[in-house]
């Protein structure tokens, strides 16, 4: 006889809100009352059994119901076999991210979705925005995330790079997304962050990429240069636009009688899938890198 078990180790599980901390710059906004200190009730546990040649093979499973957010972080997998040998497998801790935005932050409420329905391992703990007011910003402080705006408005005070990196090593960020972030990142938080921040951008690079080349920008561009392909390309990024090594890219078909509007939108919707697809792979470690510097995801 064989069976498969799963141990919940999500019993007594706590999860605890951070207490604000002076050394932190101002222009932070932490949410405090909108995620108080909870209690994880105790994941409950379904036993089926079915016969299989006549074999009987019983089946512990965690009641899907009972986690909403994907696999309890830390759980442990175990294999036993008839003659007492038992392999044990832990689920790796969530990764946390950084989500940079300058617009409505399509791109990061996708990956926010896919967290929540387990297909990201990781949490987004941080939201970084040189406006205050735009959408992504406005969703990330419904989310209860951590909100910093950077940089700040010409003559005003605010965060630095420096202020930047101690926020995001303070939370033990692991990989930082731009998000429609149209400022170019700072030397100081790429050297900080190497081969961990993440762009993704509308075209297929190396074409149509650099300075200026944004948003409807690209669209415009490609349709005016007669190119029958484009499509998003996430890459790690270095200290110039659009020129860190390519992770993943997605062609899209461009159409004679496309608009640069219709462009855009085919795009976009392929943005949301890839970017989700390369973030999962990340926080899985589900990625080896070749010689060169390239990495190859495992999909």
């Amino acid at each position: 006889m064989s069976a498969h078990v799963v141990l919940p180790r999500c019993l007594g599980r706590v999860s605890l809100r951070k207490q604000g901390d002076d050394s932190v710059p101002r222009s932070v906004q932490r949410a405090t009352s909108s995620h108080p200190t909870t209690l994880t009730p105790p994941c409950p546990i379904r036993l089926s059994t079915k016969h299989r040649a006549g074999k009987l093979a019983a089946a512990f499973k965690i009641s899907s119901s009972a986690r909403s957010n994907g696999r309890c972080a830390g759980e442990v997998y175990a294999s036993a076999s008839g003659n007492g040998a038992a392999s044990v497998d832990v689920l790796p801790p969530k990764k946390k991210i950084a989500c940079f935005v300058s617009g409505g932050g399509s791109n990061m409420k996708k990956i926010y979705e896919a967290i929540q329905d387990g297909r990201i391992n990781g949490e987004i703990t941080v939201v970084v925005s040189d406006k205050s007011g735009c959408g992504g910003w406005t969703y990330a402080v419904e989310k209860g995330m951590t909100t910093v705006l950077f940089p700040p408005k010409k003559g005003e005070e605010g965060n630095s790079a420096a202020d930047v990196v101690k926020i995001l090593k303070a939370e033990q960020i692991d990989y930082v997304l731009l998000a429609g972030y149209l400022k170019l990142v700072p030397l100081e938080i790429v050297q900080a962050f190497p081969q961990a921040i993440l762009n993704i951008h509308p075209a297929l690079l190396p074409a149509f990429g650099g300075k200026g080349y944004h948003g409807m920008n690209v669209h415009r561009a490609v349709v005016a240069s007669g190119a029958r392909w484009t499509g998003p390309t996430v890459h790690f990024i270095d200290e110039e636009y659009d020129r860190g090594s390519i992770i993943a890219q997605t062609p899209v078909p461009v159409y004679p009688t496309d608009t640069p509007e219709e462009v855009a939108a085919r795009v976009l919707a392929q943005e949301w899938v890839l970017y989700s697809v390369v973030v999962s792979a990340l926080c899985s470690g589900s990625y080896q890198w070749r010689e060169g510097g390239v990495i190859m995801l495992k999909t």
